[in-house]
Formats: structure tokens, sequence, C-alpha cells
């Protein structure tokens, strides 16, 4: 027994040697459950990159500029905050701890590029105004004061122990560090503070668009989570200065608010963007397939198809399509018979269907009759309208035709019921 237990303690002695923080076994649970910096960093990579092409076309624009900045900002923040890149930091410039400092700064930045945000955000086409350039400018000048304030008090503070994961708290009480740590929080917390209450203000406006709105929303949630990172740290470093250990809320507990955050809020970025892109993706995709029942009764007609084309996007396939399918109702238009027509659209009102979808029910069954007629005697004319067979209607509303001819039940009662008019009025 007294062999297991020294090498039960030789085997904590290594894991606390290998934990520069020192707080290997005060995480606890919260310390397996730690999320990786990289997670939220791909997706801010991800983010960054969909709004990076419109960003370059459009660099004028100050709003694109903002959510640039934001965004390449909350990368760096993550990159250089991983554990491993701040002793590789430390390590190669050779002053223990300066990441301190830079990735203070990334944040005290980061901070700036919200502000700047809702800034453009809440002014739109203003940008240009008196008041939006002095609450920029001054945006600007507070956060860039502090960050010069961070390498001020970094320089005159005394910190030659290298820490990875608690140098919040445990330079919670070194003169020049304490204040340093604090300015930083502080910022933070003022910029999450206000951004997050500037967006739960415009979620509920009127006339979002609906992407947006879900957007805004996981924007929100973001921001404020970060909230309970500026609480962890700030109850942790509290708490050295009264004496008490609570250093498991600022490196556990702050790190994983602080990735739920950064991944809350590229998601925000990206649902607007990407879910218009998808929603209009669908919106094609659905327009092509609805016109398929028409496309095919003329494919019986030509005798050919559309054409196809592999990398064709598909606004060209849903054009090539209703090109097709309006060069073969031109093909039957000769066959079109408007008496029956007529004759459909009473018969369709009188079974109870709204006009609009009558109009297209009458249509559908002019052009089956039509197709037929023309199967049956190619040459032969139709002579029910002197003046000629009106095709505006067919080529304008194809979609609805198209939907029609997706129901022949229906379409059997309207033409049954509108022979049975023609039948009344011959008697």
């Amino acid at each position: 027994m007294t062999g297991a237990v020294q090498f039960a303690q030789m085997a904590q002695a290594a894991q606390m040697a290998q934990d520069p923080s020192g707080s290997a076994g005060s995480a606890g649970l919260l310390g397996d459950m730690y999320i990786s910096f990289w997670i939220p960093t791909v997706i801010l990579t991800a983010a960054l990159a969909i709004k990076l092409p419109s960003i370059v076309k459009m660099w004028r624009d100050p709003l694109l500029r903002a959510v640039g900045g934001l965004l390449l900002f909350a990368c760096a923040v993550f990159v250089f905050a991983a554990p491993d890149t701040i002793a590789w930091t430390n390590r190669v410039t050779g002053v223990p701890n300066i990441s301190a400092p830079w990735v203070y700064s990334l944040l005290t930045a980061l901070c700036a590029s919200w502000l700047l945000l809702i800034i453009a955000w809440r002014n739109g086409l203003s940008d240009g105004s008196t008041a939006t350039r002095r609450a920029t400018r001054w945006v600007v000048s507070v956060y860039a004061g502090v960050v010069a304030a961070l390498w001020g008090l970094f320089a005159l503070a005394d910190a030659p122990v290298e820490r990875l994961r608690d140098l919040d708290t445990y330079y919670a009480t070194t003169p020049f560090m304490r204040e340093m740590i604090l300015l930083y929080l502080l910022a933070h917390t003022v910029a999450c503070t206000v951004t997050a209450r500037l967006i739960w203000n415009w979620i509920r406006t009127d006339g979002l668009d609906a992407w947006l709105r879900w957007g805004l929303r996981f924007l929100g949630v973001g921001y404020a989570t970060n909230l309970l990172f500026d609480a962890s740290k700030l109850t942790a470093v509290v708490a050295r200065w009264t004496g008490h250990d609570l250093d498991w809320l600022s490196t556990a507990l702050a790190p994983s608010a602080a990735c739920v955050s950064a991944s809350l809020v590229a998601v925000g970025f990206i649902i607007p963007h990407a879910g218009q892109y998808l929603h209009e993706r669908w919106r094609i995709r659905l327009h092509r397939l609805r016109l398929r029942p028409l496309y095919l009764l003329m494919r019986s007609v030509t005798g050919g198809r559309e054409p196809f084309a592999l990398r064709g996007t598909g606004e060209l396939r849903l054009i090539r399509r209703e090109t097709f399918i309006r060069d073969g109702l031109l093909q039957v238009s000769r066959h079109l018979d408007e008496d029956l027509r007529g004759r459909s659209y009473e018969a369709a009102l009188a079974l109870g269907f709204p006009p609009s979808r009558a109009e297209a029910l009458a249509a559908a069954v002019t052009i089956l009759d039509a197709v037929d007629t023309r199967k049956r005697s190619p040459e032969a004319e139709c002579t029910a309208s002197p003046s000629g067979p009106d095709t505006a209607y067919l080529l304008r509303e194809i979609q609805a035709v198209s939907r029609a001819l997706r129901h022949p039940d229906d379409i059997k009662a309207v033409r049954a019921h509108a022979a049975a008019l023609a039948e009344k009025a011959r008697a």
C-alpha cells in the first residue's frame, strides 16, 4: 500500500510539473471538459473565408471592413492565446510572459472592432455623418490608448516567472501587472456589454430578414456569454486579493466561456450569408423541379431535351429549362383551342377552384389537348379562334401550368365538366 501511495504522489507531481500554471488538480471536471482553442479558430476562419470575397470586392464599405477586422482579430486572439503559442512567443522573443500584453492587445483591438461594427451597422448609409466619424474616432483613440497603457504597465512590472495558463491569478497582486490585468478586463467588459445590448435592441426591430434575425440572436448570445468570461476572470483575481484560491474560474471556466462565445459569434456571422445563399440555391432548384411535368410533356412534343452542362450553375439550368419549355409551347401553339380554354376555365370555377388555380388548370387542359391534336395530325390547324391563340399567359405562367399538371385528377374533373358544358351548349 505504501508503494502505491508513493507512486500516486509521484504521478501527481509529474503532472504538476508538466503544467506550469499549477492548476492541473484544481480544475477538476472543468479541466477535463476544457474546450480546445482551435475549435473556435476553425469556425472563425470559416466565417472569414465566407466573408472575404465580399470584403475584397467592396472594401470601401465600412460595415464589411468592420466585419473583416473583427473576424481577423478574433482568429488572432485564439491563435496567440493557445498555451503552445504562448510558450513559443515567449521563447522566440526571449522575454518571459511577453505574450500577455500581446494577447491582451489583440483582445482590446477585437473589442474596438465590435464597437466599430455596431457603429457601422446602426448608421448604415449615414456613415459619413459627423456623429459617426466622431464616434469612430472616439473608439479608436480610447482603445488605442488602452493598448499603449497595457504595454507601458508590462514594461514597469516585474514578471520573471513564465505562466502559460494562470498568469492573471498568479500576478493578481503584483504591482503594474495587477493594473494591466484589470485594464484589459475592464475594456473587454465594457465592449461586451455595449455590443450585446445594442444587438438585442436591434433584434426587436421590425422588418428584419429572418436569416439576419437568427444571426443577430447568435451574436447576442455570443457577446452575452463573453460576460461570463469577464466575471470568471474578475472573481478569480479578486479572490487572490482576499487570500482565497478560485483559480479554476480563470484557468478552466473562463477559457471555455471564451471558446463558446467565439463559436457563437462566428456562427452569427455565417448564418445570414450562408442561409441566404442556401435559400436562394434551394429556391432555384425548387423552381426547376416544379417545371418537370411541363418539361416532360414538351419533350414528348419536340423529341429533344434541354441542353446539359456539367458545370452549369443552378440559374443557367433553370433558364435553359424555361427556354426549352417555351420553345415547345410555341410548336404546339397553333393547335391551341381557345374555346376549350374558356369552357375549362368556367368548369374549374364551377368546381370551386379559385380564379388563379382555375386559369392554370384550363391552360393545362388546353395544352394537353393541343399535344394530342398535334400527334394525331401534325398539319392540322386549330380554327376555333380566328385571331390566333393567345399564348401570352402560357409563356408567362409556366410554373403555374406545370404545377397544375401534377394533379391529373383535377385536370380530369375539369376536362369532364368542360365536355358536359359543351354538350349542354350544343343541346
